[in-house]
């Protein structure tokens, strides 16, 4: 998983009840049965796998019919051997017996049996990447995305991407698992990630050929509990029906109305349409194989509660990145293991610095605070008349109707203004937003720029700088820029 940018947070479900996910999987449960099947008359090959004669019992014994049933035997087979469910104990004779693994399924802590999946997902991930019919042909082909002519290591690299965005789509949601995420949204966030509401012919043969491979490897994933998937209508796969994967793609209609933030939303469809392209979602248990697999790979891959038993000044920079729901959840998670009081003067000393991130602190912290109730009054009236933290602690005063809050001075609502903004550009703000916030600097204080440009804050001139980009009216961004010019020159910054 090579893709390290910032992941949201996840919700993870408890060990007890992901162990009990585990164990009820086909993955594993086929295997454990397996293992109590296998006694002194099972016979394996050098390379521990049933022999032929051996897997039609196994098949029975696992109440598999059909054409594959000896294949999926074999499969299950070889989990039970992988996770040490069952062991080879005479490699002369081919003979085996249970593993020490497998009184783990029954006697073990959750932790155990995670360990034991865990183990068996890395089997069932290689497998999944493995070359299909496609990757015999010699046909190189660009980046990741082609199914053929790739490198093992490539084949993998595409499905841990894939993985990796499914994740980070799960982990923006409110809830333990995501909304279903139609397969060709999903293969095209991956290929050519960005605005594609009018995808190009080369784009959509390049989703169609990723959707292809992620429809047997989802398949595959599915029995071990990762996801849940609804494959690939058979009907897709024909030259004419293959074609029209644009409307999957630009139109993923309303079970997948979150991926429009990646640019992929547009005017809803039938969810049958949608459907018939393959839709895929990650269970808890899931959510938590990834996550140990990207903390594993040194991705920073948070969960909620975290923070907790941290220290302010962590809690207010561990939420960068936080959708707000998330922000909110973790931050009552912290407050709930302090006395109010003592929170707020914690929040308080991390907010001050004139440091480039002290702005987005102090954003955090007044939004923390406005979790606690006024039993933390103390606390904020300790700071009235520092410079810093002064402006947010008459706000909160204020807000709850509190007496004898002192007004502030012009200087102080200035500075707090220039703080206020300076935060919410740091905070990569919605362009709307930050529209709105700046047009009214000049309309809410008579005489802005010419008495802002005095304040002493450690961005002052970069706010001025950014109010004189993006205010529309230009004679009002030209008095902006002007400002930032005195502000550097009487700041020297």
């Amino acid at each position: 998983m090579s893709d390290r940018s910032p992941l949201p947070p996840v919700r993870p479900a408890s060990e007890p009840q992901l162990a009990r996910d585990a164990l009820t999987t086909s993955l594993l449960s086929r295997a454990a049965r397996l293992a109590r099947w296998a006694g002194p008359g099972t016979r394996v090959d050098a390379q521990g796998a049933l022999v032929a004669e051996q897997l039609p019992a196994a098949a029975e014994e696992l109440a598999l019919t059909g054409d594959d049933a000896t294949d999926a035997a074999a499969r299950a087979w070889r989990i039970a051997l992988d996770t040490g469910l069952v062991a080879i104990t005479d490699e002369d004779r081919g003979t085996v017996a249970a593993g020490p693994n497998l009184r783990l399924l029954t006697g073990g802590s959750p932790q155990d049996v995670l360990t034991v999946w865990r183990t068996a997902l890395q089997t069932v991930l290689a497998e999944a990447s493995a070359p299909g019919p496609d990757d015999l042909y010699d046909e190189p082909g660009p980046a990741y995305w082609s199914t053929r002519g790739l490198t093992a290591r490539a084949r993998a690299d595409f499905l841990d991407r894939v993985l990796t965005e499914l994740y980070a789509l799960t982990a923006a949601e409110d809830e333990p698992s995501g909304a279903p995420v139609p397969l060709p949204a999903l293969a095209a966030s991956v290929i050519r990630p960005g605005d594609l509401r009018q995808p190009s012919d080369a784009v959509l043969e390049q989703v169609s050929q990723a959707l292809l491979r992620l429809d047997g490897q989802f398949r595959l994933l599915e029995p071990a509990g990762l996801v849940e998937y609804q494959p690939v209508d058979t009907t897709v796969l024909t030259d004419a029906a293959t074609a029209d994967a644009d409307t999957a793609l630009s139109d993923p209609g309303d079970t997948a109305d979150r991926t429009a933030a990646t640019g992929r939303g547009a005017a809803p469809v039938d969810d049958t349409d949608v459907a018939r392209y393959g839709i895929v979602r990650l269970t808890p248990l899931g959510v938590y194989g990834l996550r140990a697999r990207l903390l594993e790979a040194g991705h920073r891959a948070p969960a909620l509660g975290d923070l907790a038993d941290q220290g302010a000044h962590a809690l207010l920079a561990g939420l960068a990145g936080y959708p707000p729901a998330a922000a909110h959840a973790e931050t009552e998670q912290w407050l709930a293991r302090r006395a109010p009081a003592d929170a707020a003067r914690d929040l308080l000393a991390a907010a001050r610095g004139a440091d480039a991130d002290a702005p987005l602190r102090r954003l955090r912290c007044q939004q923390a605070l406005s979790l606690i109730g006024t039993e933390a009054e103390p606390a904020l009236r300790e700071v009235l008349d520092d410079a810093e933290l002064g402006g947010l602690a008459r706000v909160w005063l204020t807000e709850r109707g509190l007496p004898d809050v002192p007004p502030p001075s012009q200087e102080l609502v200035f500075w707090l203004t220039i703080d206020t903004v300076a935060a919410q550009l740091a905070a990569d703000s919605d362009v709307d937003e930050l529209h709105a916030l700046v047009q009214g600097l000049a309309e809410q204080h008579s005489g802005f720029f010419s008495a802002a440009w005095r304040v002493d804050h450690p961005q002052t001139a970069q706010v001025l700088e950014a109010v004189g980009r993006l205010h529309p009216d230009r004679r009002i961004a030209k008095q902006a820029r002007t400002a930032a010019f005195k502000a550097r020159s009487a700041h020297g910054r």
